[in-house]
């Protein structure tokens, strides 16, 4: 739909600033290319060139929207093609990194057709959505569009490679149902396969973190072909353990360590015992083997049995939780010994979330949480190496 001598206009462009600006001008010329692309895309999406009449048009241009992007040639700032009228756009060449901001967008439009915005919700979807012209039928389209793509993103094949370490965590949001704010529970599952890359397998929300979503979200993710697992993190969330044990039977848990040093300054009631107690309770995380920091903390419930039995009681229960982590090569532990990687998505999750505050539905939470982790993940997928599936340990030992 486009004129011959815009393109040969363009292309002067291009080798014009190439051949005097060199690989200065890569950048430039990648803007030009880029924003020619995306006015191509919008006159195939309203099906007419701009000012073209034509019985077949499905809206009309509506100018353009500077927006800078972060790219490899450095800071780029294009021109996005704006449109009006009751048709849907957004340059699939910037759909990357687009999602989520989509998805708390949908998030708030739909608390605000649903009659429970503020002054404040109105005036980020404003400036998110730039318009408060919004009906409840657009919000479902574009809401329709979007699940669909998260939806095959969270029911994807898993079997093509093994994930020998899976990292489990859970967080809770707010959820509006039948007119009551719920706590809703979002389980997230991170693998490592085979080759030292790091994914996010799945996500899941429900009003409960009970065993029975714990169990359907595990059961969900080996439906879909999570195989090879041999080494499982997470917190000591309530029914994760016992749904760990129906679908994971015999696979090593590994309890969080940085969670259990939290959990134990509850057991330690006179403060000025606090770092002494942590730096024992380190010193045992930290042994070189299974061996010797069962030997260590068994010196420490004996030290602590007289004066502190609550927290000898807990040492002993708790901490041998936390040492499956020793069996793995030296090089793998300081990476699964805790889910701190877990913890992070959370930070980012609630970066998003926390403009929302409160979800008008389940859905719309798990939309958002899909969209930003499916972000998340495919930055990881396509970065270095997390971790190398074969160390110099295992070779020496082989």
């Amino acid at each position: 739909m486009t004129h011959p001598d815009q393109d040969h206009t363009l292309l002067n462009q291009i080798v014009n600033h190439i051949s005097e600006e060199g690989y200065d001008g890569l950048g430039e010329s990648m803007r030009l290319l880029l924003n020619h692309a995306m006015v191509v895309e919008r006159s195939k999406v309203l099906e007419a060139s701009p000012y073209e009449r034509t019985a077949n048009r499905q809206g009309y241009a509506n100018g353009f929207k500077p927006k800078t992007l972060q790219t490899r040639l450095g800071e780029m700032t294009v021109a996005i093609p704006q449109v009006r009228g009751d048709v849907a756009f957004y340059p699939s060449a910037l759909e990357r990194g687009r999602r989520s901001e989509r998805a708390l967008t949908l998030a708030i439009a739909e608390m605000y057709v649903q009659g429970v915005s503020t002054r404040k919700v109105s005036s980020i979807l404003e400036k998110l959505a730039g318009t408060l012209d919004i009906s409840s039928t657009q919000v479902s389209r574009a809401a329709a569009q979007l699940d669909e793509q998260l939806k095959a993103w969270r029911n994807r094949r898993l079997d093509s490679v093994a994930y020998p370490y899976l990292i489990l965590d859970a967080r809770y949001e707010k959820v509006r149902r039948d007119g009551v704010v719920l706590d809703a529970a979002v389980l997230v599952a991170t693998g490592i396969d085979q080759n030292g890359t790091r994914v996010i397998l799945g996500v899941s929300v429900a009003l409960s973190e009970a065993e029975v979503h714990w169990r359907d979200f595990l059961t969900s993710l080996q439906d879909r072909g999570l195989h090879g697992t041999t080494f499982i993190v997470s917190d000591s969330h309530q029914g994760l353990r016992a749904a760990l044990r129906a679908r994971f039977a015999g696979v090593p848990w590994q309890r969080c360590q940085f969670h259990l040093q939290q959990n134990l300054m509850h057991y330690v009631s006179k403060i000025s015992m606090r770092s002494t107690v942590a730096a024992e309770l380190r010193q045992i995380l930290q042994a070189p083997n299974r061996a010797q920091a069962e030997a260590m903390l068994k010196i420490m419930v004996a030290n602590h049995q007289k004066t502190a039995p609550e927290l000898a009681d807990w040492l002993e229960a708790n901490v041998p939780e936390s040492l499956a982590v020793l069996s793995l090569p030296p090089e793998h532990r300081a990476r699964m010994r805790t889910s701190n990687a877990a913890e992070r998505l959370n930070q980012e999750i609630k970066r998003r979330t926390r403009v929302a505050r409160i979800f008008p539905n389940t859905e719309s939470l798990l939309r958002l949480v899909s969209a930003v982790l499916n972000e998340i993940s495919d930055d990881w997928e396509s970065s270095k190496t997390y971790l190398n599936m074969n160390p110099p340990s295992q070779q020496q030992a082989a």
